[in-house]
């Protein structure tokens, strides 16, 4: 507004300059006197300052027509665009003017005034490769979806431009949530670029999506091959397309298939907990426990998780809790102070019904490191040594309260799953799924409100026996009452985690023999 108003004066006082310049010069009485050639004339001062605009007018004129014939004499001379050129000047000129000016409003967020602009440029111009897309931008950040698909269609029919018109209609088609098309787009916008990095993500992404391993590869190497990807974190990224690609061959049947997958799943990534579960097993199937084991300590050295001490298990299914607790014990040497380590043993010494054992295992993790996990072992304990109810009570109370512990939980959305999985559930995010503690967000506080093991409820219903006395008189109401003042246990997740589901079935059996 102000700036209006300043120009509406600027302009006013030339205006009146100007006319009290030309009032001036009228009633003039003064003459000049202007000798040409040894000849006097006398001339008013308005007439010289006309005759000076005349003169500047004919030397502009003279230019022109000397710039009119030098191209008249390049066309005949062969020069066949020499003329067209000569009267497309100055039609340029204002072309790239409108285009500078459609440039400027569009970065202003002025889209209407922009596509205003990439109209005139285009009519001046006929330059649509470059004015086209100019439209295109101005119309699909003003939310004109319809004028945004024609203008990118329009750039399909030009060589130079067919890559960017396939883009933008790519990304109009993800975020319409129409995948399909787009993964075609993509495929199409690969094949004109193929280092083209954003293009890569996209593709990759869409392919791991629609769970299409192999074309996920293929392009995974070509992020790799452009530059675009560290090769530690290609390999990473192999071996979990490897494990997708093996477990897909798992359900088909093709044994074979799954078996070459999952070996080079654990070859490029030794560390990665899905991967190495799934060789181990392998390994288990094929009666070579002694592969299983080295595959299940490599990993276990990387990153202990429970999933890799189940997959231990597995490989003797059948044998008593002193000799599993034996045969436990060179995983258990590779990381002592670990609190996985820790916890796992405890669980070990729990199923020996060695109480004493899983108290110096357990040490003081459940009060430094209160977890569900931590803390319903302690209960345990306190049961099995024979301790008063309300002490169970009060573990099991905080252990309802207390954190979860360690999950997959997406990097991307923080989304926690049961269970680990190649892409996110939530956001489809390609590897995303990290062991770590789920922390606060807007989804709710998933670090609270645990649910209790199902897996440790026989340890602490069981009546046991202690060295000092036996708990044979105990009354079924009093272990029942234990049990009620726990919360109940809810209704399981749809997707429980895999090493739970592990432990709760080794502990069943230990239980019953």
């Amino acid at each position: 507004m102000l700036w209006t108003l300043l120009k509406i004066l600027i302009f006013a006082a030339l205006v009146l300059g100007l006319a009290i310049g030309a009032e001036a010069l009228i009633n003039s009485t003064d003459h000049i006197l202007l000798v040409v050639f040894g000849r006097e004339y006398t001339i008013s001062p308005l007439i010289a300052v006309l005759g000076l605009g005349l003169l500047l007018l004919a030397m502009w004129l003279v230019l022109k027509l000397a710039g009119f014939m030098v191209a008249l004499l390049r066309f005949i001379n062969g020069d066949e665009t020499a003329l067209s050129r000569y009267f497309d000047r100055s039609r340029e000129r204002r072309g790239f003017k409108a285009l500078t000016e459609g440039l400027l409003a569009l970065a202003s967020g002025e889209h209407a005034k922009a596509m205003e602009k990439a109209k005139k440029a285009e009519s001046l111009l006929q330059r649509p490769e470059i004015t086209t897309l100019l439209s295109a931008q101005a119309a699909e950040a003003s939310g004109n979806a319809k004028a945004a698909t024609a203008a990118y269609k329009k750039l399909l029919g030009d060589a130079q431009t067919r890559f960017v018109g396939i883009r933008g209609l790519m990304k109009q088609k993800l975020a319409a949530g129409e995948t399909d098309v787009a993964l075609k787009l993509a495929e199409k916008a690969y094949a004109l670029k193929p280092k083209h990095a954003e293009t890569q993500d996209t593709l990759l992404g869409l392919q791991t999506q629609e769970e299409n391993w192999l074309g996920a590869r293929s392009t995974l190497t070509s992020k790799l091959k452009a530059g675009h990807l560290p090769r530690d974190v290609h390999r990473r990224r192999y071996a979990v397309l490897s494990i997708a690609q093996a477990r897909e061959a798992l359900a088909l049947g093709q044994t074979d298939e799954a078996r070459a997958e999952a070996f080079e799943a654990n070859r490029l990534s030794p560390d990665l907990v899905p991967g190495a579960v799934l060789a181990a097993r392998i390994h288990t199937e094929a009666k070579a426990p002694r592969k299983a084991t080295s595959v299940l300590k490599t990993a276990w050295k990387a990153n202990p998780h429970p999933d890799l001490a189940a997959a231990f298990a597995d490989i003797v299914p059948d044998e008593a809790p002193k000799d599993r607790l034996k045969r436990f014990q060179p995983l258990l040497k590779l990381l002592p102070d670990h609190p996985e380590t820790k916890l796992l043993r405890t669980e070990l010494f729990l199923a020996a019904e060695d109480y004493d054992g899983a108290r110096t295992a357990l040490g003081d993790l459940a009060e430094t490191t209160p977890t569900a996990r931590s803390l319903t072992l302690m209960a345990a304990i306190e049961r099995g040594t024979g301790a008063e109810d309300h002490v169970v009570r009060a573990y099991l109370t905080r252990a309802t309260q207390a954190p979860r512990g360690p999950a997959w939980v997406c990097s991307n959305c923080g989304t926690v799953h049961g269970s680990w999985a190649p892409i996110c559930e939530n956001c489809t995010a390609f590897d995303t799924l990290d062991w770590v503690a789920p922390m606060l967000s807007e989804r709710g506080d998933l670090n609270a409100s645990t649910p209790l093991p199902s897996h440790m409820l026989p340890l602490l219903a069981a009546p046991v026996e202690t060295q000092d006395t036996v708990e044979t008189s105990e009354e079924p109401a009093a272990q029942e009452d234990v049990l009620s003042e726990a919360p109940p246990e809810p209704d399981p997740e749809p997707a429980a985690s895999e090493s739970e589901q592990a432990r709760a079935e080794n502990t069943t059996e230990i239980r019953q023999n």
